[in-house]
């Protein structure tokens, strides 16, 4: 795996032996980082920083995958992505601006956001991993074709975050 703050950009581009499980190891940890950034008690900056950790995913998934990560296209693919999922794309928002309510909105929002978050990290790394396994780039990616996929692994995500959630309580 890669640290933090580790520039890949001169890096070979080359598949890893391992892609899949290299690959589903970041989905996991991005994951978490998203859950924990739902926590975080300032409206709208949660929102701003899961967005930023799923395309830090996506860019450290392209390289796994030895394909060029293209930062413009992996921002309008996720917004796309997530966009046409309107219910759960609008979920993170609502749960976030839910904060400014006084003592009630920052419970509620505590407590939803980081599921919320942590499952849509989750699903968009899953389209992603099947994306780039099936020989697909960012020039290729269609999210009309995944949008089923993408809502298939939001409830799985659901499930792995709140069990994540459950594990550390």
């Amino acid at each position: 795996m890669y640290g933090i703050g580790v520039d890949m950009s001169e890096t070979e581009l080359v598949k890893s032996e391992n892609s899949l499980e290299d690959a589903q190891e970041l989905v996991r940890k991005s994951m978490y980082a998203s859950m924990a950034a739902g926590l975080v008690p300032v409206p709208i900056f949660d929102f701003v920083a899961v967005t930023g950790i799923q395309i830090e995913m996506i860019r450290r998934l392209s390289h796994i995958y030895g394909i060029k990560f293209m930062e413009e296209k992996g921002k309008k693919a996720l917004g796309a992505l997530i966009g046409g999922s309107f219910p759960s794309s609008v979920a993170p928002i609502f749960a976030g601006l839910t904060k400014m309510v006084p003592v009630i909105g920052t419970t509620v929002g505590a407590l939803s956001l980081p599921l919320v978050a942590g499952a849509s990290t989750y699903a968009v790394g899953k389209v992603f991993i099947q994306h780039f396994e099936s020989g697909g780039t960012f020039l290729t990616f269609d999210p009309e074709q995944v949008r089923e996929y993408y809502s298939e692994q939001y409830k799985e995500g659901k499930s792995a975050a709140s069990s994540a959630k459950k594990a550390t309580t």
